[in-house]
């Protein structure tokens, strides 16, 4: 049934680019439908690093004012498409939501019928916020890596404690995987062993690679490299040779300064990667995992949930480093 909808709306619009302050939480107008979208009632997004970086500049694509939001799920308020309607309870992730278009710091939400994936699920919101981007992305990067559940080896996830790296552990750890992980933080070491990781490797000032030495003379079978183009090039090293790096994240950049791959892939080493762009309209995909969680196979892995007011603060904590897993905001 057919929302009786407000003609406004309170949204997070990012003014332009600077620090967690640009966010401010206004009145917009409700979106007008169109074809081939439909107005989704958010009723949580997840907070992703991407987000931070568009907020501070650094997606040069993106014009401001723009309501960020990378990811939402909620339920279908007005549908132009029979499959979905009203009341159907989807997520939606990437497909530009949030930079070419206003994403998911909203109450209300126009978004292409493409990116929207209808679910079945008794989870509350907050819990079914965390899983889309950070569970499809761990999925995926593993599929890239090669890692599958009828098969086990050895995984170093850097960058451990990021949404996606406790999800990629939590998934490896049910494919009954031996795995690694690297923290810079002490205090989140639990998390990481909660989550499944049997050697957590809290930075000590010491070379990754003398770590590596104690637990796995032969260096691990599989790295999912999240922290990026800092330390993928460590880490073709660091794997056993003729082993896989995977690199699914960001956090320290885009770019590998003076990158020669004939000289800087050892030989037989294979290097990969897996974008997020790629989760969009994975319905299966996602169904699998929220339905893992339903039984308790996979954790949420949900840090803390701030409301929409609270946008800013939410933002200052991403940027802190503060979070062991997932940020969720609710309208």
């Amino acid at each position: 049934m057919r929302e009786n909808l407000n003609t406004t709306m309170r949204a997070a619009v990012c003014t332009r680019a600077g620090g967690p302050e640009v966010l401010e939480v206004r009145e917009l107008p409700i979106p007008a439908v169109r074809a081939g979208w439909s107005l989704v009632r958010v009723r949580a997004a997840g907070l992703n690093r991407s987000e931070l970086r568009t907020r501070q500049g650094h997606s040069p694509s993106v014009r401001f004012p723009r309501v960020l939001g990378i990811e939402c799920v909620g339920t279908i308020a007005v549908s132009t498409d029979p499959a979905l309607p009203e009341g159907t309870t989807v997520a939606a992730v990437m497909g530009e939501m949030g930079r070419e278009f206003d994403g998911g710091y909203a109450e209300y939400a126009l978004l292409p019928n493409a990116l929207l994936m209808p679910i079945t699920t008794a989870l509350p919101w907050e819990t079914l916020a965390a899983l889309p981007e950070t569970y499809l992305t761990a999925q995926g990067a593993l599929d890239a890596a090669g890692i599958t559940p009828d098969g086990k080896g050895r995984l170093l996830i850097r960058g451990g404690t990021s949404s996606v790296g406790i999800a990629a552990a939590t998934i490896a750890a049910a494919y009954g995987f031996d795995i690694a992980a690297t923290t810079r933080q002490p205090a989140k070491a639990g998390t990481l062993s909660a989550a499944g990781v049997a050697h957590v490797l809290v930075d000590d000032g010491r070379p990754l690679s003398v770590r590596m030495q104690e637990i796995w003379p032969d260096g691990p079978d599989y790295i999912l490299d999240l922290i990026g183009t800092d330390t993928v090039l460590d880490s073709l090293h660091l794997v056993r040779r003729g082993g896989t790096v995977c690199m699914s994240g960001s956090l320290s950049g885009w770019l590998i300064p003076h990158f020669e791959p004939i000289a800087m892939i050892p030989s037989g080493t294979k290097l990969t990667a897996f974008h997020s762009d790629n989760c969009k309209g994975d319905t299966a995909a996602l169904q699998r995992v929220v339905d893992q969680v339903e039984t308790g196979a996979y954790r949420p892995n949900l840090d803390r949930v701030f409301e929409l007011t609270d946008i800013a603060a939410a933002h200052r904590y991403m940027e802190d480093n503060r979070a062991a897993g997932k940020l969720i905001i609710v309208p």
